[in-house]
């Protein structure tokens, strides 16, 4: 990637708040795109009916794969996607499976055309078998020890209804607003790709093995809460960014685990302003320059 000084840079640049609010009388329509992971449903869509600045659709797999086309996506402003495609869970070893070609060709071609992503929470576990997924998403969460980006790593950790405070890592249209925030949530011992990431919100939990479960003790044990014969090196306690995938604007936010986080306030605006920046002429712009000096 070429140096950061070449390319506008939002740990050096605070944007105007301006570029966040659609004008009075229009609404964002994003596509909000679920399933290969339970959640609350009613507490979740709740986060999206109770924006008066949104309208949505929801689809799930597989047929969404259908939308992931620039076409389709022109239709609208943004997708949003809380959706963890590519893993079949049974008694054994999860089963993973890269996604059809049409779906690979069409996300390609989404990002060549600028086509905006906000991504959410198990996204990063999305498609383990195809590694171009957690290029998109910045970050990789592992239910089994596999190789990311070529190097051999452990099944990743988590920890469930973790309370740990929030803080925003820059001045940025996403964090406007925010102060740091405690917020009851899930976390990720994961891979992150710092380099490849502008930082938004970090936390102050201590990412470290002792503070997580093994995936792969639950997943293939049946051992929920187990880091027995479990190693895992520290990791990065960032835990929102964006990025760009080709000239598309990426943002990636690992809140939203379950209803306490979807009925926290600060994780409600940090959506809702991640939406509208992903949404923005200028975020689409940011992309565009990035790829351009990559």
């Amino acid at each position: 990637m070429a140096d950061r000084d070449d390319i506008p840079d939002y740990h050096r640049t605070a944007v105007p708040a301006s570029t966040q609010i659609p004008k009075q009388g229009e609404k964002l329509n994003i596509l909000l795109v679920t399933r290969g992971h339970p959640f609350d449903r009613d507490g979740f869509f709740d986060i999206f009916d109770g924006n008066p600045q949104i309208q949505y659709s929801n689809v799930e797999h597989p047929a969404a794969q259908y939308m992931f086309t620039p076409e389709m996506a022109d239709k609208f402003d943004c997708y949003v996607q809380y959706d963890m495609p590519g893993i079949k869970f049974g008694s054994d070893t999860p089963e993973y499976f890269e996604p059809p070609e049409f779906y690979k060709e069409g996300l390609r071609a989404m990002g060549e055309a600028g086509s905006p992503l906000v991504l959410l929470h198990h996204c990063a576990a999305a498609w383990p078998a195809w590694p171009e997924w957690a290029e998109i998403v910045g970050g990789q969460f592992l239910y089994t020890p596999m190789q990311s980006r070529g190097i051999d790593c452990p099944d990743s950790g988590y920890n469930i209804d973790v309370v740990h405070r929030v803080s925003p890592a820059m001045d940025h249209p996403i964090t406007l607003g925010i102060e740091p925030f405690d917020i009851e949530d899930e976390v990720y011992l994961s891979q992150v790709f710092e380099e490849s990431v502008t930082p938004l919100l970090t936390s102050d939990w201590g990412f470290e093995q002792t503070n997580f479960y093994s995936a792969a003790n639950a997943v293939i044990r049946g051992e929920l809460n187990s880091n027995k014969d479990w190693h895992h090196p520290n990791g990065s306690n960032l835990i929102g960014w964006i990025k760009n995938y080709k000239n598309a604007p990426v943002v990636y936010l690992q809140c939203g685990d379950g209803p306490a986080a979807y009925k926290n306030p600060n994780f409600r605006r940090i959506l809702a302003q991640a939406i509208h920046w992903a949404s923005s002429d200028e975020a689409k712009s940011w992309a565009r320059e990035l790829n351009k000096s990559s």
